[in-house]
This record gives structure tokens, C-alpha cells and sequence, in this order.
């Protein structure tokens, strides 16, 4: 269960991150509302998840995963640019994570 926790987490987080870019600082009233809301439960659904992982193994998976799917969207959805060394940069985070959830005894 705590996987599926991490997962939805890691999706609120992203949902979040992509309206605080549209809320324009804050000042468009939907997309803030929604990057309180996403963040708020993102990070109740987190501290469900460090009840079973370790702090380290959770915040590694939470970050890794969540840099390479808030990139993926700036690239699909905002117009942002992706090149070499940072598609590199982004293999090698999500080699790390596939290294922790395959190896690894971390989680507690």
C-alpha cells in the first residue's frame, strides 16, 4: 500500500508543481487553489508512506521520480526544451531510483 501512496503522492506533486507554473505567482485563483490542494494531499499521502520507508529511500523516490516526470511535462506540455546532457541527467536519475527499488535494502 505505501507504494501506491508514494505513487499518488508523486503524481499530486507533479499536478501541483505544473499549476504553481500556471498560476502566474499566484495570481490566477484555479491553478493556485490547485497547487495547494495537490501539495497538501502529496504530502499527507507522503507521511503515510515514511510509516513503512525509510526517510532516505522515500524522499530519494519521491524526488527522482518526480523530476523526471515534471520535466517530461515542461517538455510535452510547456514548450520547454530538452537536450542531451540533461536527457542524460534524467536517465541517470531514474537508473538510481530503478537501483534502489531493485537492490536495495533502504526502505526500511
Amino acid at each position: 500500500m505505501a507504494y501506491i501512496y508514494l505513487s499518488v503522492a508523486i503524481l499530486c506533486e507533479v499536478v501541483g508543481t505544473t499549476a504553481l507554473k500556471l498560476s502566474n505567482g499566484f495570481t490566477l485563483p484555479l491553478p493556485s487553489l490547485v497547487t495547494v490542494v495537490s501539495y497538501v494531499t502529496a504530502f499527507y499521502l507522503l507521511s503515510l508512506c515514511l510509516k513503512t520507508f525509510s526517510i532516505g529511500f522515500t524522499y530519494a523516490i519521491w524526488a527522482g521520480v518526480g523530476i523526471a516526470l515534471i520535466a517530461g511535462v515542461g517538455v510535452l506540455f510547456l514548450g520547454e526544451k530538452a537536450d542531451l546532457p540533461g536527457l542524460v541527467g534524467i536517465g541517470l536519475i531514474v537508473a538510481g531510483v530503478v537501483v534502489l527499488n531493485a537492490f536495495s535494502r533502504m526502505s526500511g
